[in-house]
């Protein structure tokens, strides 16, 4: 059981109120310095990144809305860097820098950095931001080391004084050399803004009224968390999701979870998940941790503040050697992008048990991240560009799943086309929703996305992981599966070869790419999947199926065969047809 005592609030309610949104303006203000300052376009068009502030515990006391799968696992990576760096040794102007998978980090890309914050000579609590970068040197790999930079908590500043030497390193790591200082500074700005606004509050109320606030806002999601745990029945759940292969096997790898609720603690144990596998997919304590927080965060007072006070509730069994809970040296790329949304999915199946009325259907389930490089066919200098094309949301009590949205672990976006042609020799000849790609139900899924990028000079996927390639994401309530999702290569002569997914003859290929060619003129051609349904199809009001035949969602065959609708050429329904299907 939780050992933590409530204080009993001394705030009054408004000067509360005012501390606790000035925590989430400190953070959104993060955001805004960082995503308008930043060089990466995965960071200011793709918005991959977070800030947050923490407390002198290095508890999460505010957040922006910015990646579910990086908040829940950096106060992880900021103890890390304070057990290297003690606080009582920690200066104003001091900046730890750190992505070590094995110390508090998630994948090699996601760069934190962390800041103590002073006011008077006293500590208020800590800034930390992180973003994930273009390229840190890494490839499809076996072991961690061929993953990429790997930086243990060192001084990136130190009493305001950059490390010159270390960013010489770093640049040196990376086949972008050009974003990195950029990204650094915009990523210290993100700090400084923190600090500002901390300190600003600090002189208005004084620190100890500050820090009260701090505690209380925690103390306060802690008691609305409680009462929502309590809501849902007391028992034991089970559920289950993989990931379609590592890339190196060809078996599906499993997240087990066991979900206990008694009385107001969630208890999850994931021991009976598969061992960690050679495959770049392992999933360190901090990434495994979080996803399984973000998972909850969704169904337990997701109206409550968002901060450490949930984590106080929540009880973690992350057996070590388990693909959830790797050791070194595992590869860790996909952690984020792929294995934390099958955690998710796992956790929704066990609350599918649980609160039944309440759950929707899975997502595609996926970030679909990959990172590929082109030579431009004038100049030959080779450029590195990444993107994340979404899929469906699944369907809810309540309605239609959402087409092409950012899968729950990341509020991220795709690279937009425009910039990815101002950028980079490539041209986007594709974006469009896929038709049937949506689970059908009462509630349909939302559909995918398939997304064709053609190369004007020679290319590569330097590395891209996937899922949902096997079966799509599966519906609840009698609804239907997702489609499933598929890379292919469209050859400069018109050929077109899957190169992972099913192919048309039904041979599967792994999902879970590495140094695929592609010749000039050649493109890579990517179909995201669609959410599950929510409910028998058949009890879809007949005027939306003919709406999402209408909009391309659903097909004229799909709304006879799966939703028993029959729809004329003039897209009107087929009343009587309709009605002797339905019967």
């Amino acid at each position: 059981m939780s050992t933590h005592a409530v204080m009993q609030r001394t705030l009054d309610p408004v000067t509360f109120e005012v501390l606790r949104r000035s925590f989430e303006y400190t953070c959104e203000r993060m955001s805004q310095v960082l995503q308008k300052s930043s060089f990466s376009p995965i960071i200011y068009d793709m918005v991959d990144f977070s800030n947050a502030i923490f407390d002198t515990d290095v508890e999460l006391i505010g957040q922006t809305a910015n990646c579910p799968v990086h908040l829940a696992a950096m106060h992880f990576s900021a103890r890390a860097s304070l057990k290297k760096y003690p606080i009582e040794t920690m200066q104003d102007g001091d900046v730890i820098i750190l992505n070590d998978p094995y110390e508090g980090g998630t994948h090699n890309p996601d760069v934190t950095l962390t800041a103590p914050i002073f006011n008077d000579g006293e500590l208020l609590g800590f800034a930390v931001s992180r973003a994930h970068w273009t390229d840190v040197g890494g490839n499809f790999d076996t072991h961690n080391a061929g993953e990429g930079m790997r930086l243990p908590p060192m001084k990136l500043v130190e009493s305001g004084e950059m490390n010159s030497d270390l960013i010489a390193i770093i640049r040196n790591s990376t086949r972008t050399p050009q974003y990195i200082e950029g990204d650094i500074q915009a990523q210290l700005a993100a700090l400084w803004a923190a600090r500002d606004e901390l300190q600003r509050l600090a002189q208005k109320y004084g620190n100890d009224v500050l820090k009260r606030g701090m505690r209380e806002v925690l103390d306060y999601t802690q008691e609305m968390t409680k009462a929502a745990i309590r809501r849902i029945p007391n028992g034991v759940y089970h559920g289950q999701d993989y990931i379609d292969s590592d890339g190196i096997s060809d078996d599906p790898v499993w997240v087990r979870l066991q979900l206990t609720i008694e009385d107001d603690i969630i208890r999850v144990d994931l021991s009976e998940s598969d061992d960690q596998v050679l495959g770049p997919i392992n999933s360190p304590y901090a990434n495994t941790a979080s996803a399984i927080y973000y998972s909850l965060k969704f169904f337990v007072s997701p109206e409550s503040p968002a901060n450490a006070g949930m984590y106080r509730q929540i009880e973690m069994s992350i057996r070590e050697g388990s693909w959830l809970n790797p050791v070194w040296p595992a590869a860790v790329l996909g952690c984020t992008t792929a294995t934390s949304s099958k955690i998710t999915g796992a956790v929704w199946n066990a609350l599918a048990e649980a609160i039944p009325d309440q759950i929707v259907a899975s997502t595609y389930a996926d970030a679909n991240w990959f990172v590929a490089s082109v030579s431009d066919p004038v100049t030959k200098q080779v450029e590195v560009f990444t993107d994340l094309p979404a899929g469906g949301w699944g369907g809810t009590p309540a309605g239609d799943g959402m087409h092409v949205t950012m899968d729950p672990l990341g509020n991220c976006q795709n690279l937009p086309a425009e910039t990815a042609e101002l950028l980079y020799p490539i041209r986007y000849n594709s974006f469009e929703m896929r038709t049937d790609s949506a689970g059908a139900g009462e509630h349909r899924g939302g559909a995918g996305v398939r997304v064709e990028i053609e190369f004007l000079g020679r290319g590569e996927i330097i590395t891209m992981e996937s899922s949902r390639t096997r079966e799509g994401s599966p519906g609840v309530r009698g609804g239907g599966q997702g489609g499933r999702q598929m890379q292919q290569r469209l050859r400069n002569d018109g050929a077109l070869e899957t190169i992972g997914g099913l192919d048309n003859e039904g041979n599967w290929l792994p999902q879970m790419l590495g140094g695929v060619e592609f010749a000039p003129g050649d493109s890579f051609v990517f179909s995201s999947g669609g959410g599950g349904g929510w409910g028998d199809p058949k009890q879809r009001k007949a005027e939306l199926v003919a709406a999402d035949v209408r909009n391309e969602i659903v097909s004229i065959d799909a709304a006879r065969d799966i939703y028993g609708v029959v729809i004329r050429d003039d897209f009107s329904v087929d009343e009587t047809a309709t009605k002797a299907l339905r019967q």
